[in-house]
């Protein structure tokens, strides 16, 4: 296993990994119309061999295995055992007539995948890494001629209602908060697309395209269900991760009552905004 994104995989082998893995149910249902809007266009045919970036609990893995087919194959590779963990059993569970997959834990950066894809994949996986021209450049070597890229990266923060509005709101609790490193790992890493654009075309790629989504995401069924959602993944949970218990669960209050008064009882589903990125080698 790689050391060169250590920060990141201690980070996705500890406390947080083991809780997406065990909220992944939650994940995959407020992704859901990115998921879809990823694979859309994917054009995945029965027999491709797809690589899945950060394939997290698998949901886009079993997605990818199910549109191959048995003749097909998928390679999930993720940082975290965790979560592979959860992607291995649900395969077996939910998939079992679909292509093979193979739950690799790897870094993409720098991980020497067999040159066979026809299709690398991403929903929200390719954010994290330590040196970005190297892991695009690497993942440019594991496709064959012709082959494609397709991935979901956040635009900016302001457009992102699913993080701000709770961020907002606990902001006043917190010491005062350093700014991002430019190009540093984080979700908001793409958010410009001409900070992306260079380093994918530097890679190899070709006819590169960003296209904008915009969704509604539902982050919660009850405005209990979404203060938890966001207080415990995402950049909220980020800035209130290793802080006092007590501040904790002020920040959870603060964030229920929000979500409370604009949303009554019912669903809480607010803006997030994505960019659909695609080329092809």
């Amino acid at each position: 296993m790689s050391t060169l994104n250590k920060d990141q995989s201690d980070y996705w082998n500890g406390e947080v990994g083991q809780r997406w893995a065990a909220y992944h149910q939650a994940l995959d249902a407020a992704f859901a119309p990115f998921t879809e809007a990823l694979f859309a266009g994917a054009a995945l045919d029965p027999g491709d061999r797809v690589l899945d970036i950060g394939c997290g609990a698998g949901d886009t893995a079993l997605i990818a295995a199910r549109r191959v087919g048995r003749s097909g194959r998928v390679t999930a590779a993720d940082l975290s055992e965790p979560l592979l963990a959860v992607g291995r059993e649900r395969a077996a569970r939910e998939a079992p007539d679909a292509a093979p997959i193979e739950w690799l834990r790897a870094d993409a950066q720098d991980h020497a995948f067999e040159p066979q894809f026809d299709h690398a994949l991403s929903r929200f996986g390719v954010m994290f890494f330590e040196d970005s021209a190297a892991a695009f450049a690497n993942i440019r070597r594991a496709l064959v001629t012709g082959g494609r890229l397709r991935f979901l990266c956040w635009r900016s923060m302001a457009e992102n209602q699913w993080v701000t509005l709770a961020r907002d709101a606990v902001l006043p609790l917190l010491p005062e908060i350093e700014p991002p490193q430019p190009g540093a790992p984080g979700p908001f890493r793409f958010a410009a697309p001409d900070t992306l654009l260079p380093i994918l075309e530097a890679a190899g790629f070709r006819a590169i395209a960003c296209e904008p989504i915009d969704r509604l995401m539902r982050v919660g069924a009850t405005p209990e269900a979404a203060a938890d959602f966001v207080a415990t993944r995402g950049p909220v949970a980020r800035l209130l991760r290793e802080r006092d218990p007590a501040l904790q669960a002020t920040a959870l209050k603060i964030i229920t009552q929000l979500f409370t008064e604009r949303f009554g009882k019912g669903p809480v589903d607010l803006g997030a905004a994505c960019w659909l990125v695609s080329g092809h080698t």
